[in-house]
């Protein structure tokens, strides 16, 4: 795999139901997941950006939460609808505001 110059991580952690936290999982993560594999590969990014599922980022309050580096840019209620925007953003050195995490979260 060549060296990517964007990392995108999507808390993909699932906990029992009724747990105070919550989870990413339990809010559609794996959708996102999918979401965002299929934009990287139809716009053929799969050597610029790598996909990586990951556990549990912290504002579980906002699941489903997506990090992207560099920049350690987070974004949360992310839908699978989010994931162009926020692709195209990313490769435009641009936040997409609608979906960045607020500073009291995280």
């Amino acid at each position: 795999m060549a060296k990517p110059e964007f990392h995108i991580f999507i808390c993909t952690q699932h906990r029992p139901e009724g747990h105070p936290r919550g989870s990413c999982g339990a809010r559609g993560a794996d959708a996102l997941y999918d979401a965002f594999a299929q934009v990287i590969i139809q716009n053929n990014l799969t050597t610029r950006v790598a996909l990586t599922r990951t556990g549990c980022l912290g504002p579980c309050q906002g699941g489903a939460n997506v990090l992207i580096y560099p920049g350690s840019q987070m974004y949360s209620w992310v839908e699978p609808e989010d994931a162009p925007v926020i692709i195209k953003h990313v490769l435009e050195g641009q936040v997409f505001a609608d979906k960045a995490t607020p500073a009291e979260l995280w």
